[in-house]
């Protein structure tokens, strides 16, 4: 291992993607493809690591920085960061790098495919034939909700946000959004409306949450928020769980505040099958499997590779978080 850097990967990944870093670097890997890598073995190999590839299952915190003496870089395979502490990251001057933009449609497409899933109650007819409970036709027989010119609220109108948009516009949907910061050219491109929150969350007959989770969107839907919702409106979160205070979300369900919902993010995660969102009927829940195609799934690796690649060798990476490691000063 002498002269070269060390790249650790914590979790099993093909060899067709990491091939290119065995010809630069020694590569050391977690064995397993589905299960986390336990906290002890990451913290004994990132204190010789020079680049880390991780997953979100792994929290990438102040006790990890403080014995890594060779970390330079810091790859995750996802558009999201808040396992990683960016702030800490940024001060021992170690790059962050995400995986955003190549998993844009993919997610997008997963996202209106829950959306189509909750309100058409689509699990629930699935399970009725597997079961052999269909026994007859009548007129309200497993009736949904229609997607078409109904409202979609969108929270969070990032490039994931603007995708859904256009697969909502194809359905006649009048999409409403709210950002941080207000987006006119998408506004003018799209035909989107801009709304408050207050707004959204009252008109919306679908309210989707594209936000990342930050100090501010965390518990974000409370119990007062779903009181404002439709009581025919459905919450559908592929963004993260604590986005939502998930007792308050429970609740509604419960109380029919709101019709149902579509989650593929939870607040922890994995779930098991005793988890209260998973006895109601309302709820279609998936496994976190928003980017999970093939095809998107091994392009994000790759870029995870080149990311690192170029921090290596002292180049800047194609997708950097703290983006302020590069500014010249």
């Amino acid at each position: 291992m002498a002269n070269k850097p060390y790249i650790y990967v914590t979790r099993k990944i093909p060899e067709s993607v990491i091939s290119r870093l065995k010809n630069f670097a020694e590569v050391g890997m977690w064995n397993r493809e589905e299960t986390p890598i336990p906290r002890d073995i990451l913290l004994n190999e990132a204190k010789i690591a020079d680049a880390l590839l991780t997953m979100l299952s792994e929290k990438v915190d102040t006790e990890l920085f403080e014995v890594s003496t060779n970390l330079k870089v810091v790859a995750n395979l996802a558009v999201g960061f808040d396992n990683i502490d960016v702030e800490e990251a940024t001060k021992r001057k170690i790059v962050v790098c995400n995986t955003p933009d190549v998993l844009t449609d993919t997610t997008a497409d997963l996202a209106f495919s829950l959306l189509l899933m909750t309100g058409r109650r689509l699990v629930e007819a699935v399970d009725v034939v597997r079961n052999g409970e269909w026994k007859s036709w009548s007129p309200y027989f497993l009736a949904g909700s229609d997607i078409h010119h109904k409202t979609l609220g969108i929270v969070g109108m990032g490039s994931i946000g603007e995708a859904v948009a256009k697969r909502a516009l194809g359905f006649d949907m009048q999409v409403l959004y709210h950002n941080r910061n207000r987006k006119p050219e998408t506004e003018t491109k799209l035909g989107v409306e801009y709304a408050s929150f207050d707004k959204l969350i009252k008109q919306s007959d679908y309210v989707l949450v594209l936000t990342p989770l930050t100090k501010e969107t965390k518990g974000m839907f409370t119990k007062d928020v779903f009181k404002k919702m439709k009581k025919s409106a459905f919450f559908i979160n592929v963004a993260r769980g604590p986005i939502a205070v998930e007792s308050d979300l429970i609740w509604a369900l419960k109380e029919g505040e709101i019709a149902g919902a579509g989650l593929d993010v939870f607040d922890q995660e994995p779930i098991n099958q005793d988890h209260p969102l998973l006895h109601l009927d309302n709820v279609v829940a998936l496994p976190h499997i928003g980017s999970a195609s093939v095809e998107t799934r091994t392009a994000m690796m790759k870029l995870c590779c080149d990311n690192i690649l170029a921090v290596l060798n002292n180049e800047k990476p194609k997708t950097p978080v703290n983006k302020e490691l590069f500014q010249k000063i």
